[in-house]
């Protein structure tokens, strides 16, 4: 598959880039694509959640009625679970919630994304640009021209460029990334992704080790 190079004005240069069949062209992988994408938003949560149980209650010990004669159930304690400030019985603790995805499904799965965007024809080659200082309204005309103001997108560069990044950062919808920071998870959630020229070559090489 060959795609035309724009420039930042969403303009043909002229230029066409092909994009490698073995990372843009398989057959996607759906189970891959579920267990990174599953992956991803798991090692994401905190798992900081904590609620007091019976034994961590502060209150007083003492038997709050008597046994017997009473007409109703039996109570030994204040803290118990039943009664209203009483602990909770089997509340959350705090737990590690990551999982473990196999490199080589990882690869796949990112190849098997990459290949359905393809395929929707949802990847744009965007010829390799600088910014002089953060300015989100340059970046916003760039996504503009692009068609892509209003949509979900990821810009996907071949080293870090800090003052894209900034441009981008208080955008809602927009995500710049270098090209071994490109996850499955990015790549599903976008309704578009913008690869710089310098980008294609680094990402390529990094999916075919």
């Amino acid at each position: 598959m060959e795609l035309n190079v724009l420039n930042i004005e969403g303009k043909e240069t002229g230029r066409k880039i092909k994009l490698d069949k073995a990372v843009f062209g398989i057959e996607p992988n759906d189970h891959a694509i579920y267990l990174d994408v599953k992956q991803h938003l798991a090692n994401k949560r905190q798992g900081t959640h904590k609620s007091k149980e019976r034994a961590e209650i502060v209150g007083s010990t003492r038997k709050i009625k008597k046994q017997k004669g009473t007409g109703t159930a039996r109570a030994g304690s204040i803290k118990n679970p039943l009664f209203k400030g009483g602990g909770r019985v089997f509340g959350p603790r705090p737990r590690d919630y990551s999982q473990k995805v196999n490199k080589k499904v990882k690869r796949l799965a990112r190849k098997s994304a990459l290949s359905i965007k393809a395929n929707l024809k949802s990847i744009m080659i965007l010829e390799d640009f600088q910014m002089d200082k953060p300015q989100t309204q340059n970046y916003l005309k760039m996504l503009s021209a692009l068609g892509m103001a209003d949509k979900k997108s990821v810009l996907v560069l071949g080293e870090l460029n800090k003052n894209v990044y900034l441009s981008s950062r208080n955008l809602k919808n927009s995500k710049v990334v270098i090209n071994s920071e490109l996850n499955t998870y990015s790549i599903s959630n976008a309704n578009s992704l913008i690869f710089s020229e310098s980008a294609i070559a680094g990402l390529e090489s990094l999916l075919n080790r």
